[in-house]
C-alpha cells in the first residue's frame, strides 16, 4: 500500500523539533518534576513488565538466571523495545546473565522495580542503601527510574509510620537524583484501603519534585477507585501506568477488552499530552484461563495497547 506524505507546516515542523528536544532532555533526566505532558504532543512510550515471566518460571521450577534470556528474547520477538525488570534480576548470580541478555536482545530498560520497607527507620535506611546500590548498577545500562511499592504491614500503619514512610520516600527521591536517577511510587490494594488513606497521605506529604507516581489501573479498580478520578488526583506526578485487564474480576491472560474501559484512560492521556510510560503488566491468578503461549499473549497485548492508545 502506498503512503501519502503530508507536507508539514512550519508550526508542525517546530513542534516536531520541540518534541525531539524534550525527549532528549528526558532521556538525560534533565526535565523538571514530571514527564506527564508536553506541548509537543501525546507520545507515550510502550514497555512491558517482567512479572508474568517470573510466575511462568515458578511453574516450570526454573530460576531467573536460567530463564532470563528466554524471557527477553520472547519479549523482543513479541515486538517490544523496552522492558521493566525487577531488582531480583540484578542479584549476584543472575546479574551477568541479565546484562548479557539485555545486550543480546537490545532491549532498553528505562525503569526498574524494587521493594522497599520505609515505615520503620532501621529497615528504611537499609532499603534506601539497597536502592542506591541498584541505581548505580542499572544507570550504566540506561535506566532512568527506580519504581518502588512501599511494603505493607499486616496491621494498619499508624499516622507516625505513614509520616516516617513519606519522609523516607522524599529522602530516597533526593538521593536518587544525586545518583542521576528518579523515583516513582507504585501501589497495590493495601494502600487503597480506607478510601486510599495511605496513597492520599503519600501524595500530600511527599515532594512532587522528588517523588513521582506509577498508577496500576487494574489495582486501582480492585481498590475501589474510579480510574479517571484516580489519575486526575495524581495529576502531574504521573510518569507511568501499568496496564492489565480482567473479565468478571479475573485477570486476563493478555491485555484486551475486559472489565476496564481503557479507551477512557487513553482519551484522558491524549487530553493531557501524556509522554510517560505505558507498561503492559500481565499476571496470572488461579482462575486465569491460559490458552496461548506467553509470547503470543504478549504480542496480542502489544497490538491491543497500540490500538487503544493510538501508538
Amino acid at each position: 500500500m502506498g503512503i501519502l506524505v503530508k507536507k508539514q507546516t512550519r508550526r508542525e515542523a517546530l513542534a516536531g523539533i520541540t518534541k525531539l528536544a524534550g525527549a532528549a532532555l528526558l532521556g538525560e533526566g534533565l526535565l523538571p518534576k514530571t514527564v506527564l505532558s508536553s506541548p509537543a504532543g501525546y507520545s507515550p512510550m510502550l514497555s512491558v513488565e517482567i512479572y508474568v515471566w517470573m510466575q511462568h518460571f515458578q511453574t516450570q521450577k526454573k530460576t531467573l538466571g536460567a530463564g532470563v534470556e528466554e524471557a527477553l528474547e520472547a519479549i523482543r520477538r513479541a515486538g517490544y523495545a523496552r522492558v521493566e525488570l525487577t531488582s531480583d534480576f540484578f542479584l549476584p548470580g543472575v546479574r551477568a546473565k541479565t546484562l548479557a541478555a539485555l545486550k543480546k536482545t537490545e532491549l532498553e530498560m528505562p525503569t526498574i522495580y524494587t521493594n522497599a520497607t520505609l515505615y520503620e527507620t532501621k529497615v528504611a535506611e537499609k532499603s534506601i542503601a539497597d536502592a542506591l546500590e541498584l541505581a548505580d548498577t542499572v544507570k550504566e545500562i540506561g535506566a532512568k527510574w527506580i519504581l518502588t511499592n512501599p511494603s505493607p504491614k499486616r496491621e494498619r500503619k499508624t499516622d507516625d509510620e505513614l509520616n516516617t514512610q513519606a519522609s523516607y520516600l522524599n529522602k530516597l527521591g533526593g538521593e536518587l537524583q544525586k545518583h542521576g536517577m528518579r523515583l516513582m511510587v507504585h501501589h497495590h490494594t493495601p494502600e487503597l484501603t480506607e478510601n486510599a488513606r495511605e496513597w492520599h497521605h503519600q501524595l500530600k506529604h511527599t515532594d512532587a519534585n522528588l517523588v513521582s507516581c506509577c498508577v496500576d489501573v487494574e489495582w486501582a479498580v480492585r481498590g475501589k477507585q474510579e480510574p479517571l478520578a484516580f489519575l486526575r488526583e495524581v495529576g502531574d506526578r504521573l510518569v507511568s501506568l501499568h496496564i492489565r485487564n480482567s473479565k468478571a474480576g479475573v485477570w486476563m491472560e493478555y491485555f484486551g477488552d475486559g472489565d476496564i474501559d481503557y479507551t477512557k484512560v487513553a482519551a484522558y492521556l491524549k487530553e493531557i499530552n501524556y509522554v510517560g510510560y505505558l507498561i503492559v503488566e500481565l499476571a496470572y491468578e488461579p482462575k486465569t484461563q491460559i490458552t496461548r503461549s506467553l509470547e503470543e499473549d504478549l504480542r496480542l497485548s502489544r497490538l491491543n495497547a497500540e490500538k487503544v492508545f493510538g501508538l
